[in-house]
């Protein structure tokens, strides 16, 4: 059955090429590799990044999750960078869901504990978001807990305007959990508003 729209973003655009590394004051974005295996299974360590992300990672198995990294990047289902200052690793910022037909991503993002409270988050969040806009995606969005305070105001500095909750959404180790989704547009949209009564 032939599509009656053409892709948002053609196919090969992002995959064909390599990789980027991008660059926000004193932030360097870029690819994650093998050797950054400790600091990955440092972070699932981390009390916070396990609470809102759900999962804990051995050595072998942060290794194996950072190889399939890139093959996303090649097959163009996402995107993951390490952010870093110097040969540090502060953070991570990805793209968890990605349609280029569609044009349309869903960011995800931690920072360890020794990095926060500079800003490293909405600044990545922001840097890749606007790069992601040059490939031609019209949709970056992103959900939190409603409990996760400090990923809301991420997504606020970022430019995610807050779009609505969605009850029961998110699968936590404590049960389900209210999701606030929050995004952005490449151009964005007129807010219209329904006629008063």
């Amino acid at each position: 059955m032939p599509d009656l729209v053409e892709p948002a973003v053609p196919a090969g655009r992002m995959g064909g090429r390599p990789q980027p590394c991008l660059s926000v004051d004193e932030l360097t974005i870029r690819p994650w590799n093998a050797r950054d295996a400790p600091v990955i299974v440092a972070a699932y360590a981390d009390e916070d990044i396990q609470r809102w992300h759900a999962r804990s990672l051995d050595r072998n198995e942060a290794t194996i999750w950072a190889a399939r990294w890139a093959d996303r990047w090649r097959h163009e289902t996402g995107a993951d960078w390490a952010v870093t200052e110097g040969d540090t690793v502060l953070g991570r910022i990805g793209i968890r869901r990605l349609d280029l037909a569609e044009g349309f991503g869903e960011a995800a993002y931690w920072v360890l504990p020794a990095a926060r409270g500079r800003a490293v988050a909405p600044r990545a969040l922001t840097a890749v978001t606007d790069w992601m806009f040059t490939l031609g995606l019209h949709r970056m969005e992103l959900t939190h807990s409603t409990r996760n305070t400090a990923s809301c105001r991420v997504a606020e500095k970022a430019g995610y305007a807050y779009e609505g909750t969605m009850h029961g959404r998110g699968l936590h180790a404590d049960g389900y959990h209210d999701m606030h989704l929050h995004a952005r547009l490449h151009t964005p949209a007129t807010v219209t508003r329904p006629p008063a009564v």
